[in-house]
Formats: C-alpha cells, structure tokens, sequence
C-alpha cells in the first residue's frame, strides 16, 4: 500500500524560508517521478515541481530560482526547499506519485 506523508509546513514571514519532506512508503521508488503540488482556497490546485527519475526537474515559472525539489531515494524522501516566500505562496502542499497524494501541509506566508 502506497503511502505519502508530508511534514514541514508552517507559518512564515515573506522573505522567509521552509523545508517540506515527503515520506514515501509502498512504492519503487526509484520508477517514479515525484511531484509536489498545492492549491490555495479557492484555487485549482497546481503543479509546483517534480522531479523525474532521471532526476531532471520541472518548476512551475512563479517558483523558479525560489524552489528546489529533491530525492534521497535511499531514504525514499522526497523534500521540497522553498526560500524567498511570498504570499501568494500560501497553500496546502501535497506531495504525489502515480495518482497517489499525502494528505497535505500547510504554508501559510504572513507578516
């Protein structure tokens, strides 16, 4: 059984900085791509990056240059590295593989 678990999220000052892991349980990991997504209230929830097996990157293009997504396929972690925040990056952020989601952390960024 395939499980995500998402940890990290919190409340930070615009400007600041978060780290969010993801926990990967019940899957080959190294087979997957791995994605963080996130949807604000009242939004569509959105593709913020992933990473490929290949360990080539994709970064939605409000969070280029601010976001970083990596594996520790040893560990089966995924994490997500989100500095400079903004705003209008508060959200619930899931972490997902395969049509499989955790359940979500939030980040709210507030001064």
């Amino acid at each position: 059984q395939v499980q995500l678990v998402e940890s990290g999220g919190g409340l930070v000052q615009p400007g600041g900085s978060l780290r969010l892991s993801c926990a990967a349980s019940g899957v080959i990991f190294r087979l997957y791509a791995m994605d963080w997504y996130r949807q604000a209230p009242g939004e569509q929830r959105e593709l913020v990056a992933r990473i490929r097996q290949s360990g080539s990157t994709y970064y939605a293009e409000s969070v280029k240059g601010r976001f970083t997504i990596s594996r520790d396929s040893f560990k089966t972690m995924v994490y997500l590295q989100m500095n400079n925040l903004k705003p209008e990056d508060t959200a619930m952020y899931y972490c997902a593989t395969d049509n499989f989601w955790g359940q979500g952390t939030q980040v709210t960024v507030s001064s």
